[in-house]
């Protein structure tokens, strides 16, 4: 999991495991923070290809690293979610401050309307 994390351009991109769960959010939480310290990091991506679970410690795990990123003007996307991370996102009222991509980068919202 050691390419999990990558700096590109401004851009954190995290590459999620199959199961984000308590287990596993208390590692993707430290980890990302250091990197958003020791480097230029303007925006978040969580890419979720891989993942098929993921509880409330996940949601967490999300909403701290927009806590700290928004304070200085960045924003929170993710990608590749699957049906039920999405509905999940939206269940959880992140779609309000994580922006969810689909695949051909629009935001969810203009994919749902077919812009």
């Amino acid at each position: 999991m050691e390419d999990a994390y990558r700096i590109i351009d401004c851009y954190l991109m995290i590459r999620l495991p199959e199961e984000i769960d308590h287990a596993s959010c208390t590692e993707i939480s430290r980890r990302a923070d250091h990197m958003l310290l020791d480097n230029r990091v303007s925006h978040v991506v969580f890419d979720f290809s891989d993942t098929r679970f993921m509880d409330s410690s996940g949601v967490g795990v999300l909403a701290g690293r927009y806590k700290k990123i928004s304070c200085f003007g960045g924003k929170v996307y993710a990608i590749h979610a699957d049906s039920r991370i999405r509905k999940i996102l939206r269940m959880s009222g992140l779609e309000k401050i994580v922006e969810i991509m689909d695949q051909e980068g629009q935001d969810d919202k203009s994919y749902e309307r077919g812009i």
